[in-house]
């Protein structure tokens, strides 16, 4: 019997400096992948070494991981996140390759290999380098000349994301695979982490998603054996999220294999649940996850500058009465030319009660009486402003709070160009602190509950797709029902529209099968959630809102998916209706109505319900 076939070691371990400089005194090509301690070799790339040994079958050529932590020579590599890859040719550096990019290390290993042998054979001269990464880093770290504030602007960094290549597709083998693909596609492969999640740990992950019929059926195929989880990034400043998505494909297998047939989902997945891999669906999901997966690279990333510019900040900013009135669109537009998103905005009628308590510390100011009837003049319009350093950035775009030294130092910032001449209170305001920012933005945009509902035909064919939607937007379902509702039920849930020609038609149509009641959170839901949801007309939904869920998933205005509420009274009624006692509900209702009453009288919004716009006949 013939002896088994020995092991051929792909990559030679390097643990200490003195490894170090005898594997660097080898003949030939000498690949190295640097790695930190807490995140492990680049496993990713090890499949396409295997593949390029294989096929060159060169003596020349040599493969190794090294530990920066360990390796006197690796020091100014320590601390760096993103795989690294040296090589080394007669113990000089002649290539760097940094992320995990196929294409590239392919070339560069074949460009260098070839390089090396018409050293070693002719003569020629070796082309020896110096790591021009660390070059920079050394000239950012010298001194320099004092800046201006607003000169400090330190460029964007790469956006990341979470993507997990799901138990189902490492049962069957198709991890390397799917990896090659990922990495062929113009992603760059940070790390690369083998694990098996507890039944624990999957419940912790998903939890987001426990009020989901399939919750339990999740958790166990997810801890049922062994995923990959990966932190990818995309070559060039693109961001990774969205192109991830559009990569993986849609959730549900079927539809992706119609609409994304080339998507990773198409080709792998067999089901919903087993759709092979998961994706981010926004930045604040990708820094959860990252954080759940790799605590180490969280902490790495925070011990540098450069990762502190790519966290994104939020701010409060407030335009009053008198400039929104006039210059709301010129200030805005000067917003969006800043760089800033607005996550959140609400236009709202301060009682001088509300103007006391947000500006208490100013309450004993000579100003004061002048700046309360300047925020209660009119309403004002409260934005939620999202960039790097938006602090900073805001208040640099302000100018300073005095408008006569706005006027004579920064006659360009926004206090000096948009408050009016006859005025003494400057028109806009910024958080001086993150802290600040944070509880200024509780005041105008505090956690509200909403209801949520997704109609009896969204609910059979779209219910996973419109869930994963609800919860990418960031809100919390605290509370989950599926529910036949009885016609008594319907009517009553719809009572505001009784009398009219479209109120039997909706309530019918409202009892033909379940449908799917949430409670959810979030920071100014009510909004939030209405603007999800697009308009009530699925074909202007089209128009003005082409990513909403009415427009993506309704088929006519009566079909039109789902159904929120217009403020936040009536939120807590509908919530009480189908999560209370719907007797005690009906006893409250006067209550109720007072409170809406009280609300009018106080200059609340309190627009009526959602109005269910009557159907076209053909849709009957």
């Amino acid at each position: 019997m013939a002896g088994k076939k020995k092991d051929i070691v792909l990559q030679i371990t390097i643990n200490n400096q003195e490894q170090w400089e005898e594997v660097l005194s080898s003949k030939g090509l000498l690949v190295v992948d640097v790695y930190q301690a807490w995140c492990g070799p680049c496993k990713t790339t090890v499949s396409l070494f295997r593949k390029i040994k294989n096929e060159l079958g060169d003596d020349l050529l040599q493969f190794a991981v090294a530990e920066a932590d360990s390796i006197d020579a690796l020091e100014k590599y320590r601390g760096n996140c993103e795989p690294t890859f040296l090589f080394f040719a007669g113990g000089d550096l002649v290539a760097v390759v940094r992320g995990a990019n196929a294409p590239l290390l392919q070339k560069t290993i074949l460009d260098q290999l070839e390089a090396e042998k018409k050293v070693l054979n002719h003569g020629l001269e070796r082309n020896v380098i110096k790591d021009e990464a660390l070059l920079e880093e050394e000239e950012e770290l010298s001194p320099l000349p004092a800046q201006n504030e607003d000169e400090e602007l330190v460029p964007s960094g790469k956006s990341y994301t979470v993507a997990i290549i799901k138990p189902d597709a490492v049962a069957h083998g198709k991890a390397d695979e799917i990896i090659m693909k990922i990495q062929e596609a113009g992603f760059e492969i940070l790390a690369n982490e083998e694990r098996t999640m507890t039944e624990s740990e999957a419940r912790d992950f998903y939890k987001h998603r426990a009020g989901e019929e399939k919750f339990q059926e999740l958790v166990q195929f997810m801890s049922s054996g062994p995923c990959h989880v990966l932190i990818i990034s995309k070559m060039g400043d693109e961001d990774v999220i969205p192109a991830w998505r559009e990569f993986i494909g849609p959730t549900d297998v079927e539809i992706a294999k119609k609409e994304k047939p080339e998507s990773l989902r198409a080709q792998y997945g067999t089901e919903v649940l087993y759709n092979a891999v998961h994706g981010s669906n926004d930045g604040d999901q990708a820094s959860r996850e990252l954080a759940f997966f790799f605590p180490s690279f969280k902490l790495q990333q925070q011990h540098t500058e450069e990762s502190a510019s790519r966290t994104p900040e939020r701010t409060l900013a407030l335009i009053r009465p008198e400039v929104l009135k006039d210059r709301k669109d010129e200030v805005l537009q000067s917003i969006r030319d800043a760089g800033f998103s607005i996550a959140m905005q609400k236009e709202i009628m301060l009682t001088e009660q509300q103007v006391e308590q947000f500006y208490k510390e100013h309450a004993d100011q000579d100003y004061f009486p002048a700046l309360k009837q300047q925020m209660t003049s009119g309403p004002v319009l409260a934005l939620a402003l999202v960039k790097e350093h938006a602090v900073k950035h805001w208040r640099n775009m302000l100018g300073p709070a005095d408008l006569n030294e706005a006027l004579k130092t920064a006659p360009d910032s926004l206090r000096a160009r948009f408050t009016p001449k006859e005025t003494t209170i400057n028109q806009l305001h910024g958080s001086s602190s993150t802290d600040e920012a944070e509880n200024e933005l509780n005041f105008f945009f505090p956690v509200e509950q909403t209801l949520a509902t997704i109609k009896p035909d969204a609910l059979e064919e779209h219910r996973d797709e419109i869930m994963e939607r609800i919860q990418a937007a960031g809100f919390n379902i605290s509370q989950i029902r599926e529910t036949q509702l009885s016609q008594e039920m319907a009517e009553e849930f719809y009572k505001e529209h009784k009398g009219k020609p479209f109120f039997d038609q909706l309530t019918n149509y409202m009892c033909r099968g379940p449908c799917l009641m949430m409670t959810l959170s979030k920071e100014n839901a009510v909004q939030e959630w209405r603007s999800l949801m697009g308009p009530t007309d699925p074909t202007e939904a089209q128009i003005s809102s082409p990513e909403s869920l009415r427009s993506l998933f309704a088929k006519s205005v009566l079909q039109n998916a789902v159904h929120g509420s217009s403020n936040l009274n009536h939120a807590m009624e509908k919530i009480k209706f189908i999560f209370g006692d719907i007797e005690e509900q009906r006893e409250n209702n006067d209550d109720a109505t007072n409170d809406v009453k009280q609300s009018e009288e106080n200059g609340e919004n309190t627009a009526p319900e959602e109005s269910e716009a009557e159907p076209p006949e053909e849709n009957s």
